[in-house]
């Protein structure tokens, strides 16, 4: 049986949220491009034209991911009963994308500038608006991190750590201005540059990872040991077993689905308020943005000793508390044989015959 809750407002509170932060993003970036391309036209660097181009990454970047929200936030369909939500990994990994091409062209604009170096003007007014433009960004990107995780967006996350990565190519390309100044070596200006690249193309092939692992439903270990550790804080005597635990996300919503074990005399009726319960408890846990499959099970002899019902007449084994719930044994997948992992010894709270159903 699947339960989910209900439809949320379209306008929901974190949707407010995301858009708030993505539309801010979008203004600020905008305005750093414009400023660094007039660094840009005061000095003539290399260095600083690779960190303007980056910022017109950062602005269709930015307009994308705004898309990609208000896409993400709409209701499931027919046509999509699951929700829009992985289009937050399509953004991540676009903007992934097109930070890999700005690397590119950052890198023949270093090159250029390394075998044939030419003499900057205006360094001073072109670093005093560089260093203005990357303070803004720093804010930016930080901000824009926070209310990512809060808000379990990687829209918002993958967008702020671009945002940041700006910020350590301006770093890096004032730093590079400076020595230019200092020492009267031109070639710099196109060394920096390439460093920049460098470190731009590393960003931007992680983020492509990071959203094709998403878009794959790649296991997500800190969200499964999460929902481990909730169903063993609540877990019922008469829950014998469960395993084949399985959890993944779209956007921010988590679907979750696994095998509940429960005695096999017990009535439909019984079955069902189980699942319903262990159900509406993940469900809650994560504020109504969960769907949850519960598939049940019938016991069987193998169950006995870990099967708290002590006065069951149908017991074959008896009692011993050996295996333990965790990861592990919750993902298990009991038609490979793997629904008994070695034993471990679970706590003895002394409670037994609390259990008797």
């Amino acid at each position: 049986m699947r339960t989910q809750s209900d439809p949320k407002p379209f306008i929901s509170i974190q949707f407010k949220r995301r858009m708030r932060a993505i539309t801010s993003s979008l203004i600020v970036a905008t305005g750093l491009m414009a400023a660094k391309f007039y660094s840009y036209h005061l000095t003539h660097s290399s260095a600083v034209l690779s960190d303007a181009l980056e910022s017109i990454i950062n602005v269709v970047a930015a307009a994308f991911a705004m898309v990609s929200i208000w896409m993400a936030a709409q209701p499931p369909d027919p046509e999509h009963p699951y929700g829009h939500g992985k289009i937050e990994y399509f953004s991540a990994g676009f903007e992934g994308a097109l930070i890999i091409l700005a690397a590119i062209g950052i890198f023949k604009t270093g090159i250029d500038q390394l075998m044939f170096p030419h003499p900057l003007a205006n360094l001073n007014a072109g670093l005093l608006v560089l260093v203005a433009a990357s303070a803004a960004n720093l804010g930016l990107g930080i901000i824009l991190i926070r209310i990512g995780n809060r808000v379990q967006s990687l829209t918002l996350v993958a967008d702020g750590k671009h945002v940041l990565t700006d910020v350590y190519t301006s770093g890096g390309v004032v730093a590079g201005l400076i020595l230019v100044q200092w020492t009267g070596w031109m070639w710099l200006d196109g060394s920096i540059a390439c460093l920049v690249g460098v470190n731009i193309l590393l960003t931007g092939t992680r983020l492509v990872g990071q959203s094709f692992s998403a878009l794959m439903d790649a296991s997500d270990p800190m969200l499964l040991d999460r929902i481990t550790q909730l169903i063993i804080t609540h877990r019922h005597p008469h829950w014998i077993d469960i395993h084949q635990l399985r959890a993944w996300r779209s956007g921010n919503f988590v679907h979750i689905d696994l095998h509940l074990v429960l005695p096999r005399q017990y009535q439909i009726d019984d079955a069902h308020a189980d699942a319903k319960v262990l159900e509406q408890m993940l469900i809650d846990h994560f504020d109504g943005n969960a769907g949850v499959l519960v598939h049940i099970d019938p016991c069987q002899e193998d169950d006995c000793p870990v099967c708290r019902k002590y006065r069951c007449e149908q017991r074959k084994k008896p009692f011993n508390n050996t295996r333990a719930w965790d990861r592990e044994s919750l993902t298990a997948n009991k038609s490979d044989g793997l629904a008994s992992p070695p034993e471990k010894t679970a706590p003895d709270t002394g409670e037994k015959g609390n259990g008797d159903v």
